[in-house]
């Protein structure tokens, strides 16, 4: 099944830097609209406002951590089944297991490009 490029994605990272870099890959990989939050507070307050098809989230982020977002939003029945991919420095064994538990669609460590982003994507998607 052809994905839809044209679905909303919500980036979170409460880095600036990072955002643009995600935005950018998105963007060589034909997914134009993106919308951004700092934090995993405002992401919510989007989630819950808004319709999107994908969420990529940092896991690193104050006060609202990306697996908090992650089980904030598996446990409110209108988002439960938002595609979520979690971004990260750590590939920590136990950082996987918890994202795994708590619900992630996939997972990517920093740093990765635009081809990386499209096949975990597409993985998530094919299954969504």
């Amino acid at each position: 099944m052809p994905i839809d490029k044209s679905m909303n994605v919500l980036i979170v990272d409460d880095y600036k830097t990072m955002l643009r870099i995600i935005r950018n890959l998105l963007k060589q990989i034909d997914f134009n609209n993106v919308d951004e939050a700092t934090d995993g507070a405002e992401a919510l307050a989007r989630l819950r406002a808004g319709s999107y098809g994908l969420v990529i989230s940092d896991w690193n982020m104050q006060p609202m951590t990306g697996l908090q977002l992650l089980q904030e939003v598996r446990a409110d029945h209108r988002l439960r089944a938002t595609p979520f991919i979690m971004v990260t420095a750590e590939s920590k064994a136990e950082n996987v297991v918890a994202a795994k538990q708590a619900g992630v669609s996939n997972y990517i460590v920093k740093p990765f490009n635009a081809e990386t982003l499209r096949e975990k994507i597409e993985k998530v998607l094919a299954h969504a």
